[in-house]
């Protein structure tokens, strides 16, 4: 696939699901491409399986169109409210420590390690003391007067930057960046040629390989319950749930999303998500649509000045290694917000402080969403049954349960 063309199918793609968002379900949630999905389409399903490009784009194709499907006839709705309210607070505070892990990890503050997992990164890298040096700052701010507060997230970002862009060993120079802004970058919405459509013609093939129906199921089952959990996450602190904690208008949030997957696959990239990240404007103050429809433009306008947006993005350090000082900040800030879903939780009942626990824990541990998910409706049913209180479960928990683990067998047997 030619990097001009998914790079543009993927800014315009995002660009038409958040705007749909915020003008359609008026949601102050960002969408877009999720980097989780783009690795299995990568690795797992064109190089793993062998699955061509433009059949992996039609596998993501049909995945879209059944969860529009699902999302207009209500059985969202209805898995959605199934779903106990503890394992929702778990949720809420296990994407919260997942997106601070993610914020420490993009700062170079957290490092992969061989025989530890995770040890602390090098403090002495420039890069790393200005990504420290963000987090910092950024609770520094939250914690004084309100009126400052509240835009802690935003003038810690201005002022990273600033500094940054002020270091020179940091970031390149804006002159070094200046023959590639404008004209030239539009060559990448001509290169659309390369991708747009493909999908379409490419079903009958793809319907032959017996694999395929387990990746769609893959590429279906992934987009579902990470718009799920991103919706969860966000509801309580965007002021969308109703007096009986169920999501106002999730039914919109829900299409938006399918038809950002389906816009997608049909320009050439792979599964749009509502991006978790979306907390980080919540906490800014953002409550309605607007903000969506402010990130949704951005993203058209990407496509002329992608240059002066990577100064505020990732920075190669050494091979293969990039780290992200100016935003992930706003991660580790927004993360510790989230956790205080925690208080919520009924601690004295042990059934739900374990699937609480493997909930949180999985999610970051595995480094998905999804996967932290299932892990926590699996037990929950598992420790229902067991203990006598099965008739506290709903039969869409017993049929999810039942699904993630489907979903588990044929990730580790059929997609190997």
């Amino acid at each position: 696939m030619e990097f001009a063309a998914v790079f543009a199918a993927t800014a315009i793609a995002a660009a038409i699901a958040t705007l749909l968002m915020g003008l359609f379900a008026n949601y102050p949630v960002a969408l877009a491409p999720g980097m989780g999905i783009n690795a299995f389409f990568t690795y797992t399903v064109v190089l793993g399986l062998g699955i061509p490009w433009d059949q992996a784009l039609a596998a993501v194709l049909i995945s879209g169109v059944i969860f529009l499907v699902i999302s207009v006839t209500g059985v969202r709705r209805y898995v959605i409210n199934a779903i106990p309210k503890n394992l929702k607070l778990a949720i809420g505070a296990g994407i919260g420590f997942f997106i601070a892990f993610i914020g420490l990890k993009n700062a170079g503050v957290v490092v992969s390690s061989p025989s530890t997992f995770v040890t602390l990164g090098d403090l002495s890298h420039p890069t790393v003391l200005l990504g420290l040096f963000g987090i910092i700052l950024v609770f520094v701010l939250y914690s004084l007067h309100k009126k400052i507060s509240r835009f802690a997230v935003i003038l810690s970002i201005v002022a990273v930057a600033v500094i940054g862009l002020l270091l020179g060993a940091v970031f390149p120079s804006l002159k070094d960046l200046m023959p590639a802004y404008g004209g030239d970058n539009l060559g990448s919405v001509k290169d659309l040629k390369e991708t747009f459509g493909k999908c379409f013609t490419a079903i009958p093939e793809l319907l032959k390989n017996p694999s395929a129906y387990a990746v769609i199921f893959t590429f279906l089952f992934v987009d579902f319950f990470d718009t799920a959990g991103t919706l969860v996450a966000v509801g309580k602190d965007a002021n969308l749930l109703d007096e009986n904690g169920q999501m106002i208008g999730d039914d919109k949030a829900f299409l938006s999303d399918a038809v950002g997957t389906v816009v997608g696959s049909v320009l050439g990239t792979s599964t749009v998500t509502s991006y978790i990240e979306s907390t980080t404007g919540i906490q800014s103050g953002a409550r309605t649509g607007l903000s969506a429809v402010v990130v949704g433009l951005l993203f058209i306008v990407s496509l002329l000045f992608y240059p002066l947006f990577s100064v505020a993005g990732s920075i190669e350090v050494a091979p293969n290694v990039f780290y992200s000082p100016v935003t992930a900040m706003a991660l580790v800030f927004v993360g510790a917000m989230m956790i205080g879903a925690l208080k919520e939780i009924d601690w004295k009942d042990p059934i739900v402080v374990v699937c609480a626990f493997i909930t949180i824990i999985m999610m970051l541990t595995a480094y998905s969403i999804a996967e932290g998910i299932a892990f926590g409706f699996i037990f929950y049913v598992l420790m229902m049954t067991v203990s006598k209180r099965h008739k506290e479960v709903s039969l869409p928990m017993y049929i999810l349960a039942l699904l993630f683990v489907v979903n588990f067998v044929i990730k580790f047997t059929v997609l190997q």
